[in-house]
Order: C-alpha cells, then sequence, then structure tokens
C-alpha cells in the first residue's frame, strides 16, 4: 500500500459526497414534479409522450397496482429482449453476420438485463450484433434502472405519506426518471467517453496489419453510448467480453475513475433524495454513513491483501502485490477499488478479473454481495434495500427497549417486518440453495475451471452474483450451458422480483398510517448510535448467506493458501 493509492481512494470517495447533494436536489424536483433547469425543454417531450400513452400523471396507484404495473413492463421487455436476441441473425445492423443466440442463452441474457444484473455467458464482440447491443441490451440498461429508481421513490413516498392509499405512478415515475435524469447525464458521459478514445461507430469490425504482417480483426461499434449507461445506471454489461479492463471500453486513468465515480452517483445522491422527501437530510445522512463505514472496510481490506499478495507469489520472488489479471495501466489500487465499487454496487462491471485477486481479495467482492448489495447498491435497488433493514434495525431496537418501534413517524409492525423479512431471505434460497445443486449435478460440476476449495468458490460467485442482480463473476466459470444458463436466469429473476414486491408492500402499508409524534421514547435514527445499529443488523443478516459460505468456501482457500498451496485438482 503506498499513499498515492490511500489519495486515490481518498479523491474518490470526495468527489462522490460532493455530488451527493446537488444530484438529491435535482431528483427530488424531478420527482416531485417541480420545476427544474431542463423542464422547458423536456416538459413539453414528458407531456407527449403521456397523450401518446394514454397516460393520465395525475392519477396515482396503489402499491398492487404499481407493483403490477411494474412487472407487466418488466415481462413485455423479456419478451422483446428475447425475441431480439433469437431472430438476430435476420435483423438488420448486423455487420459481421452474427448468428441468433440459442434459447437457454436468450432466455439467460433477456433475464439478466431485464433485472439490471446483466451477467454474461458470451463473448460481446463475437455474439452480438450492433441492434442486439443497442435496441436489446443498451435499450435494457435504460429501463431497468429507471425501473429501481421508481421503485425507490414509491417506497420513500411510503415514508413521507401519511393516511395515503397511493405511493405514485409507476409510469410517471419511469418516465421522469429515464427522461429528465438518465437520457441527459448518459448524453454527456458519452460525449466524454469518445473524448477519451471510446468507438461510437455503426461501421464495421476493422481489419488491421500487424507488424510481422498478420491480419488482426479489432472489434468496433455504439461502445460509448452503452458504456455510459452501464456504469450509471449500475447495469455493469460490457460491449466486449473483458469488460471494462478492454481499452476500448475503459481507455484511460480518467475514464477509469469517471466510471467508478458514476457507479456511485445516483445510488449515493438517492439517499439524499431519501433525507429531502422525508423532511429531514440527516435521515439520509445516517443511511449513507452506514453504506461508508462498510465501503470503507471492504476497500481497506482488498486494497491491503492485493498489495501484500501471497505467499506462493512471494515465494517466487514476485513481490510488491498481486499483479495477477489486472491492467498494468490501472494498478492494483483502481483494481482493487473498481472491484470494491462495482460489487457494492449491484454493476458488475469489471476492470481486472476477480478470479485472480488473492483469496481475501476475492472474499470482499463476494461478501459485499451477499450482503444484500445495499452498500449503495444499484440505482434505487440499494436504497430499497436498505431500507428494508431500516424496517429489521428499527424492529430490533423496539425489542431491546420493550417498545412499539417507530422510523419518521410510522409505527413499525408485524406486516412491515414479514415483509421485510421475505425480500431478505429470499436471496440467501437462491445463493446457497443453487450453489448446493450445482456442487452435486454433474452438469453444475463440469462448470468451473478449478477443483478444490477455488472452484467452489467459483460456483458460489455465480449464484451469489446472480441473486444479488450484480452480474460480475470469477472467469474460470464455464456458464454458457443449459444447466447454468437456466438456473442463473432464474436466480436472477428472484432475486428482483421476491425483493421487489415485498418492498412495494411496505411503501402500501407505510403511506396509509397515520404520523406518530416522537415523544422522549422515540430511537433517534440521524445519529451514530442508529447507524452503529444499522451497520450491525445488516452483518448479522448478510451473515443468513455469508457465514455458511465462508464455512464451506473462501476461507478453506485462504487457508490453503496461506499454506502455500495451489489450487489445482485436489488443492
Amino acid at each position: 500500500m503506498t499513499p498515492n493509492g490511500w489519495i486515490q481512494i481518498a479523491l474518490f470517495c470526495a468527489v462522490v459526497v460532493a455530488l451527493v447533494k446537488p444530484l438529491g436536489w435535482y431528483m427530488t424536483r424531478v420527482f416531485t414534479g417541480e420545476r427544474t433547469p431542463l423542464s422547458p425543454v423536456l416538459a413539453p417531450v414528458e407531456r407527449g409522450l403521456y397523450r401518446v400513452a394514454g397516460i393520465d400523471e395525475r392519477h396515482e396507484q396503489t402499491w398492487l397496482g404499481y407493483g403490477l404495473a411494474l412487472i407487466a413492463f418488466h415481462v413485455l421487455g423479456f419478451v422483446l429482449l428475447y425475441a431480439v436476441l433469437r431472430l438476430q441473425d435476420v435483423l438488420p445492423l448486423n455487420p459481421m453476420g452474427q448468428s441468433a443466440l440459442a434459447p437457454d442463452l436468450a432466455f439467460n441474457t433477456a433475464a439478466s438485463f431485464v433485472t439490471n444484473t446483466n451477467w454474461q455467458n458470451y463473448g460481446g464482440e463475437s455474439t452480438l450484433s450492433y441492434l442486439s447491443q443497442m435496441l436489446g441490451l443498451t435499450h435494457q440498461n435504460f429501463l431497468s434502472a429507471a425501473a429501481g429508481i421508481a421503485l425507490a421513490i414509491a417506497l420513500i413516498r411510503g415514508f413521507s405519506r401519511a393516511s395515503a392509499g397511493t405511493v405514485g405512478s409507476f409510469w410517471v415515475d419511469l418516465t421522469r426518471c429515464t427522461l429528465y435524469v438518465l437520457l441527459p447525464i448518459c448524453l454527456v458521459y458519452a460525449l466524454f467517453l469518445v473524448s477519451q478514445g471510446m468507438p461510437q461507430t455503426l461501421g464495421a469490425y476493422v481489419e488491421a496489419t500487424t507488424l510481422e504482417g498478420a491480419k488482426q480483426t479489432i472489434a468496433v461499434g455504439p461502445v460509448a453510448s452503452q458504456v455510459a449507461i452501464k456504469m450509471l445506471g449500475t447495469n455493469g454489461g460490457g460491449f466486449f467480453n473483458a469488460n471494462a479492463a478492454h481499452p476500448f471500453e475503459n481507455p484511460t486513468a480518467l475514464s477509469n475513475f469517471v466510471q467508478i465515480v458514476s457507479i456511485f452517483a445516483l445510488g449515493a445522491a438517492l439517499t439524499n433524495v431519501f433525507g429531502r422527501m422525508v423532511g429531514d437530510e440527516r435521515q439520509g445522512w445516517a443511511i449513507l454513513a452506514a453504506m461508508g463505514v462498510l465501503f470503507l472496510a471492504g476497500v481497506a481490506v482488498t486494497y491491503a491483501s492485493e498489495a501484500s499478495g501471497s505467499s506462493v507469489l512471494n515465494g517466487l520472488g514476485l513481490t510488491g502485490g498481486n499483479m495477477e489479471g489486472k491492467e498494468v495501466r490501472f494498478g492494483i489500487v483502481a483494481s482493487a477499488l473498481f472491484a470494491v465499487v462495482t460489487t457494492a454496487a449491484s454493476c458488475g462491471a469489471v476492470n481486472a478479473m476477480h478470479d485472480s485477486f488473492t483469496a481475501l481479495g476475492g472474499l470482499i467482492p463476494l461478501i459485499n454481495m451477499q450482503l444484500g448489495e445495499i452498500i449503495v447498491g444499484g440505482v434505487g435497488a440499494g436504497l430499497y434495500g436498505m431500507l428494508v433493514i431500516v424496517v429489521v434495525a428499527i424492529f430490533v431496537a423496539g425489542l431491546m427497549v420493550g417498545r412499539t418501534p417507530e422510523y419518521l413517524g410510522k409505527k413499525i409492525e408485524a406486516r412491515e417486518v414479514k415483509m421485510a423479512m421475505l425480500a431478505i431471505l429470499c436471496l440467501p434460497l437462491m445463493m446457497l440453495g443453487g450453489t448446493a445443486v450445482a456442487t452435486v449435478a454433474a452438469a453444475g460440476l463440469a462448470g468451473p475451471a478449478n477443483a478444490g476449495p477455488h472452484g467452489f468458490s467459483e460456483i458460489l460467485y455465480a449464484f451469489t452474483s446472480a441473486a444479488a442482480n450484480n452480474g460480475s463473476a470469477f472467469g474460470g466459470l464455464s456458464g454458457n450451458t443449459l444447466f447454468y444458463n437456466s438456473l442463473l436466469g432464474l436466480g436472477m429473476l428472484v432475486g428482483r422480483f421476491f425483493v421487489i414486491i415485498p418492498a412495494l408492500a411496505i411503501a402500501g402499508s407505510l403511506a396509509a398510517k397515520k404520523r406518530v409524534p416522537a415523544s422522549a421514547g422515540t430511537f433517534p435514527t440521524h445519529g451514530g448510535l442508529f447507524v452503529g445499529l444499522l451497520v450491525g443488523v445488516i452483518l448479522i443478516v448478510g451473515g443468513l448467506t455469508f457465514f455458511p459460505s465462508l464455512a464451506l468456501g473462501p476461507v478453506v482457500e485462504h487457508l490453503a493458501g496461506a499454506a502455500g498451496q495451489t489450487f489445482g485438482t485436489g488443492g
């Protein structure tokens, strides 16, 4: 570890925190229907879209209506994306003549991008046409991100409203998020990426002649437009197989820094939106502080582990840290920071191969996902996941003092706690259940490239990433099989919708409650005590997945690595 490395981490944190209030102010005005700097241009477009779609922007929905609209929207998005991928060979904008995807791979990919997971069992430049990249993937990158933010706003309304029967309109929230937030930022963002050397073209791949006289095909395409929303919307699906480690997807150190900032920007700012909409910005800062504690702990462990290397590498004289699987132009600190950011959010983009990290360095991304990806998390998904855990934390606090728990003037009762636990328990069910099936089925055991503890880690990481809607992977797993395409696709769908529906039920229940005035016995939820309680509950809840998997996989790998053993067959 070096002072320069810590300065880079500190600069990243400072920039993210500096963006919280201005982005929070802007998004609050967007979702409360107030005038914004872009309203003179975009308000007529918004009204026109409502007229074409037959939507009354003044009509709000109950939590059930909101949820049904959200599910119907995702079902139609899934069907459209699946059709594009299956018909890719006969559709236009396919200059390289890519063939149609197999049914199981098309199912996995459609489930992946509709749920904001962006797990990829294929190489983008060798599998997808330009139309599939744009109409299929980039299109869903915008809409899945907007749907996540819309749900977070609906849950915030549940806390901020009193004696209300509605939580907003899904169609209005989705439209405003896409039109006022995602599209304007991505337009500027994509132009910046092009200025850094990222391709943006519909031309065919380029044929080049190397210095040795050999022919080489260089893949290009509409890259910048996809990468912008891939990062801002915490999608993570890469245009190229190497993702953000590819020089055309992450050309410079500056583009790398801006990309990791953009992964956190909207998710962190939504905590400020929460504080503003409930009438107390301190509530948002308290939630962000809990996220920050867990994030900084993860960065410190990952950076320290990668900078120290391993006993095997040091024994070979390869001192100075673990550079296996990392880009020299980014180095250890930028790779470690990117890995923690992308798994603390539900992004899943990578600028280094997590499979090549040290045992502890690879363990932190796994823990981040097993905590439910509420450390900033995906855009919207991180906040509503965190608020679900806040409900549990407040309930625990009430149990300790023998008082009916309250949060922001709302009584937290049995219905809210049951819905919160339903949302929480579906994740370890899919993470551990899928891993258990894969480690006993012949088709599952055929996937990992390594036997022994690290092979187990590759399988566990895959099902954790799918259920957490992250999309990153330990690259040693061969996932493009009927078994993994089907089971991982199911995990993505459960990980998204079995959290969304209970969260909406909580929103509807809270919105209907009357507000209770604070009293001397009310637990303050804006100070250090609450932050500490929340962090503790997060670790306990995360332990539902973390401790069983810790006992069976990564810790065994770490102990074996400390003893100087390798992880080949029988390792």
